[in-house]
């Protein structure tokens, strides 16, 4: 199996966008998807039930565990990771290595652990941490979306502050304080 490197052109980019829980990942990365439609913008798998309002296919592909697993065993996961001790997370890889071949600026937009992965198999991405502009703010973020319990929240804000630890891991960090204002910063970063 040839590596991602020896597949890329010289044009493509990976841009690997990681940060805690409610820090806007998803809006950033939707926002891109809308206004920047030369940045190809993975859409990940996750065995957790959709949201209000998510829609399968956009905002992740929702598979039950046997698939997941099926495809996890087959190696055909660029990085997956159990998330908030519940649910499987995971970047198909094919749709990755295609983009990437085909020249495209590629974004993921994953978790901490799955950036990890992604670097240990693709160091030459571009790693950059969505940051809050406060840790109230990033509370505020959790409780207004109204889609967790209380213990949820609690196990995501467990979760976010070893997040926020690992900021200095990454190569560039955004501040998430206007979504305009951040999407647009990342889509200079992914165009140099």
């Amino acid at each position: 199996m040839t590596s991602s490197k020896s597949r890329t052109s010289p044009k493509s980019r990976l841009v690997v966008l990681a940060g805690p829980t409610a820090v806007g990942k998803g809006t950033v990365a939707a926002y891109i998807r809308k206004n920047f439609p030369e940045v190809w913008v993975s859409v990940s798998m996750t065995t957790r039930k959709p949201r209000p309002r998510e829609i399968d296919g956009t905002h992740y592909h929702f598979v039950d565990d046997g698939q997941f697993e099926g495809m996890r065993a087959a190696g055909e996961f660029l990085e997956w990771a159990v998330v908030h001790h519940q649910a499987k997370y995971g970047t198909p890889r094919g749709p990755v290595d295609e983009a990437l071949a085909a020249g495209r600026m590629a974004l993921l937009e994953i978790d901490l652990q799955g950036a990890r992965q992604v670097r240990q198999q693709i160091p030459e991405a571009l790693f950059v941490f969505l940051a809050p502009p406060s840790w109230d703010e990033l509370v505020r973020r959790l409780r207004g979306r109204g889609t967790e319990s209380e213990e949820e929240r609690q196990v995501r804000l467990t979760t976010a502050r070893q997040e926020l630890a690992a900021q200095k891991e990454f190569d560039v960090t955004i501040v998430n304080d206007n979504v305009q204002q951040a999407s647009e910063e990342l889509v200079s970063l992914i165009r140099a």
